[in-house]
Parts: C-alpha cells; structure tokens; sequence
C-alpha cells in the first residue's frame, strides 16, 4: 500500500508539473505584453512594469522563477490588481466556487441516484420513461443555457428567488440548479443501467428467496455495487463541475474565482491566470486520488497495490 501511494504521489507531482508547464508557455506564446494595451502609459512606465514582474527576462529564466513561486505557495501580486496578490485573491474567492461547487456535487449526486434507483426498480413503466427523459433533457441543454432559462422564468417572470450576488440561500438556488441538471442526468442514467445489471445477479436472486425486504436487497446488497461505475465518473464530473463554475458565477454575478478567472484573461493577468491553474488542477488532481481510494473502499475485490494480492 506505501508502495503504490509514493507512486501515486509521484505520478500526481508529474502531472502537476507537465500541466504548469504547458499553461504556461502556452500563455506566453501569445505576443505582445499586459501592459501593451496601457494606452495613458507611457513607454518608460511600461518597460519598468515589465521589468517588476519579470516580463523582460528570457522565458527559461522567467519560468525557473515561475516554478520557484509554485514550490513556495506564494504567486505573487495581480498585474492588473496591484494592490493584491494572487494568494488574496484565492483566498477570498476559492471559499465561494467552493461552496457552489460542493452544493452542486452533493445535489447531483443524491437526486442523480435518486433518479437512477426509482427508474431501474419501475423499468419500462411511466415512472421510468419520465426519468429518462428529464435525464436526456439535462444532458442536452447546456449549464449556461438552463442558467438563462431560471434567470427569465423564475427570476423575472415568476419572481420567486433573486438573481446576482451570494448573500444568502435565496441566491444559491438557480445557480446550484443550472449547473447541477447536467452531472444529474448522468448519474441517473449510468446508475440506472447498473442498477438494472446488479439487479440479475445471483446473489441478488438469493436475497430475494431468503427473503429480505426490497428495501434491504436494494440499499444493502444492489445499490453498493451499482454505485462503483457511478464512482469512476465522480472525477470527471468533478472536473466538470469545477469548470462550469466559471461559466454559471459570471452568469449570476457571483464573487467567486470565476470571476477573477474570466477578468484575468481578458486583462492578461498572467499571475491570476497560472495562480488559477495551479490551484485548481491540483485540486482536481487530489479529488482523482481520492475517487481512486473511495473504489477500492466500495469493492474489496480490487487490490490497489501487489501487496494486497
């Protein structure tokens, strides 16, 4: 088990590295400089601003110092927010993406399984055709395109919850909603299909004749196994989840990372743009290895190193 953690560690710490690397010469690839666009600066001005945040040295030398600041958690200050950091900036908005991204998560995973169960125990009935296709709806219609329709509908039209800001749970209502549909329906669907495989088991057949309640058989016995392919998704949907928050925060106005991550493209930021890169790839990097120990939780069988052969 050590053994296979240092070779986990070690693969994350590559991975890691190989996604800064190419963010970042990806960006600097891009002509010109932050401060081309300063048009009241002048020339003088401009040559010192480059020369305070590194930007006349030789790529290589600005990388080595780049690779520095990752090592020591420290990402320097904002070239379009000079007053603060990059770390300031995390900080106060990470708590927020967090949040929506959390509530979103455990949302879509509760009624995405919800949806799934009751649709494989009431198979080609009513209840199972109207499952499906509010599954085939949430996969079709993209989060920015359901955060536009709860804007006009609920918002405007019927006037029952806010729109804008992070006040309180009145405005995390549509938000959660637009960008929970999706990872939703693709829980439904993939749990349904191996709700519907479990539920022709053998042992699942012996269950039956010693005679369990359905209840039993299917949270106690069924629904575990069925969970394992839901859990090998949960990365990419975290992954996917993650993303989308910057798409739904710039939607709905919301002070997270989305925001500060959309700006410092559009401004060049390139301290905020790798700031949020890194952060957030090895955030997702982490949720992966832990989506990885969850598996080998829920089923025994699989061995996650030789010495458990």
């Amino acid at each position: 088990m050590t053994t296979y953690l240092l070779k986990r560690l070690l693969a994350m710490i590559v991975t890691l590295w190989l996604i800064i690397t190419l963010t970042f010469f990806l960006m600097h690839s891009i002509p010109g400089s932050p401060f081309n666009e300063e048009r009241n600066t002048s020339e003088a001005v401009q040559q010192n601003l480059n020369s305070f945040y590194h930007l006349d040295e030789p790529l290589p030398v600005q990388y080595m110092l780049y690779m520095k600041s990752v090592v020591t958690l420290d990402f320097g200050p904002s070239i379009k927010k000079s007053s603060q950091s990059v770390n300031e900036l995390l900080g106060r908005g990470f708590p927020v993406s967090f949040e929506l991204g959390f509530d979103t998560l455990i949302i879509a995973i509760i009624s995405g399984i919800a949806l799934g169960v009751v649709a494989a125990l009431k198979h080609n009935g009513v209840i199972d055709y109207l499952a499906m296709t509010i599954a085939v709806l949430g996969i079709s219609v993209p989060n920015f395109v359901m955060a536009t329709l709860l804007i006009q509908e609920v918002a405007v039209n019927w006037g029952i919850l806010p729109v804008a800001t992070w006040t309180s749970w009145k405005h995390m209502v549509l938000p959660i909603l637009a960008l929970a549909t999706g990872p939703m329906a693709i829980i439904a669907r993939l749990t349904r299909s191996s709700m519907l495989e479990v539920l022709t088991q053998d042992y699942i057949k012996t269950a039956k004749a010693k005679g369990l309640s359905p209840m039993k058989i299917v949270i106690k016995h069924a629904l575990r196994n069925a969970l394992l392919p839901v859990v090998t998704l949960l990365g990419s949907l975290t992954a996917g989840i993650l993303t989308g928050t910057f798409v739904i925060e710039k939607i709905f106005a919301i002070p997270g990372m989305g925001k500060y991550f959309v700006e410092s493209i559009n401004q060049r930021d390139y301290p905020v743009i790798m700031g949020t890169t890194v952060f957030y790839s090895a955030l997702l990097i982490f949720m992966l290895f832990l989506v990885d120990m969850a598996y080998g939780i829920l089923d025994p069988r699989i061995k996650l190193s030789k010495e458990g052969k």
